[in-house]
């Protein structure tokens, strides 16, 4: 086998698709990619280094040139078809809207490109199963961004989980969102696609495919759900200044059946004023300690040290219930969770072995999605099967 040399850099070519998006741009371009090529590269563990080189693609050419100009990167191209045929790309990423991310998967696949996406990976199960098979055929490496488990607090709480600390876990809470503002008085902070349906929209698409991933990762499979999803606010108003109907759910509030008979309830909202320490927040209570884990904190309550409060409704309480919760420390630092995954994803790829968090993953979140808003739509508890290839 060949041996790297310590101070050894190899290029990597990946061809980004969709990066003149919120998400591709700010996350996966800005604070992934080229703060890694900054870096000096992906370190191995030969002392070796992955140079990354990307490829920018999208539709508007001249967004592309002016992103290329102020980042200093070489190659950019508003046609997917010319950066696919380049025999030095190797790894292909899609951060389109989900509506286009099909097609372009099977092109990068047909060309033999390794596979990176955002979620969802598709419309359905049947079009995620579609991609996770074609992928398995070309024996390419395949990644699905699971960039929630990356979180600092949600790292914090595997720690405390895997140390046995709950004990028997009994439930899980989550509660995440903010006010997307309609976009007339003050613009929205999300893009208006995210509330049509027909390009893809919708919270139950959008957050369902991150929960499963989260709950089976961190607690168990889910077994089934009841959930419920609605669009609170139904006009909005676009980038330029348009109103339009918004035809995607906003909201949705879900119970999930975990195997090992864990409840967990998680309610998702664009129509919600935050009033908790983090955007998004669990609770996780078990047998012997509690914990509340948010994007970079995560706080405990040990049996030991949890009161005994007695339910009086004539008298106000004299417990300040949130100082009787302690901190876990950090232990450690925490890179940016998207940058995190990205490279271990090319140390896969490097390695030539799989990927933890695949195409056959992004199904399941699919599959989620799909049992959600059946329970939605007929008013009923969906169960889930167990998906193969």
């Amino acid at each position: 086998m060949e041996q790297h040399t310590p101070d050894q850099r190899r290029p990597v070519r990946i061809v980004m698709n969709g990066i003149t998006g919120r998400m591709g741009y700010r996350q996966h371009l800005l604070r992934s990619i080229l703060a890694i090529r900054d870096d000096g590269g992906v370190l191995l563990a030969d002392g070796s280094r992955l140079q990354v080189e990307p490829i920018l693609v999208g539709r508007n050419r001249t967004k592309l040139a002016e992103l290329a100009a102020r980042h200093d990167v070489a190659d950019f191209t508003a046609d997917l078809d010319e950066a696919l045929a380049d025999p030095t790309a190797s790894i292909y990423f899609d951060a389109q809207v989900t509506s286009e991310r099909k097609k372009s998967i099977l092109k990068a696949v047909a060309a033999g490109k390794h596979i990176y996406t955002e979620k969802p990976t598709a419309e359905s199960v049947e079009e995620g199963l579609e991609l996770a098979r074609a992928a398995d055929a070309a024996g390419i490496i395949a990644g699905v961004v699971h960039d929630k488990l990356y979180l600092p607090g949600l790292v914090k709480l595997k720690r405390l989980i895997d140390s046995g600390y709950f004990g028997r876990i009994l439930s899980v809470r989550g509660e995440f969102g903010y006010w997307v503002f309609e976009g007339d008085v003050q613009p929205a902070q999300r893009p208006s696609w995210n509330y049509r349906s027909e390009d893809g929209g919708g919270m139950v698409l959008d957050m369902f495919c991150h929960w499963n991933y989260v709950l089976e990762n961190l607690f168990a499979p889910v077994q089934s759900v009841i959930a419920k999803a609605v669009t609170h606010v139904p006009e909005r108003w676009d980038e330029n200044g348009e109103r339009y109907t918004a035809t995607a759910d906003d909201s949705a509030y879900g119970i999930f059946e975990l195997e090992g008979d864990i409840i967990a309830q998680i309610n998702s909202s664009w129509a919600v004023r935050v009033d908790r320490g983090e955007l998004v927040e669990f609770q996780v209570d078990g047998t012997h300690g509690s914990a509340v884990a948010g994007l970079f904190e995560c706080r405990i309550q040990p049996s030991v040290r949890t009161p005994k409060p007695v339910w009086n409704p004539d008298l106000p309480t004299d417990l300040d219930f949130r100082s009787q919760w302690a901190s876990v420390p950090d232990n450690q630092e925490f890179p940016n969770g998207f940058r995190a995954q990205w490279e271990d994803y090319l140390r896969d790829v490097d390695a030539g072995r799989p990927h933890r968090y695949d195409l056959l993953s992004g199904v399941r979140g699919l599959q989620l999605v799909e049992a959600a808003l059946t329970s939605s739509g007929e008013g009923r508890r969906v169960e889930l099967e167990r998906i193969t290839l």
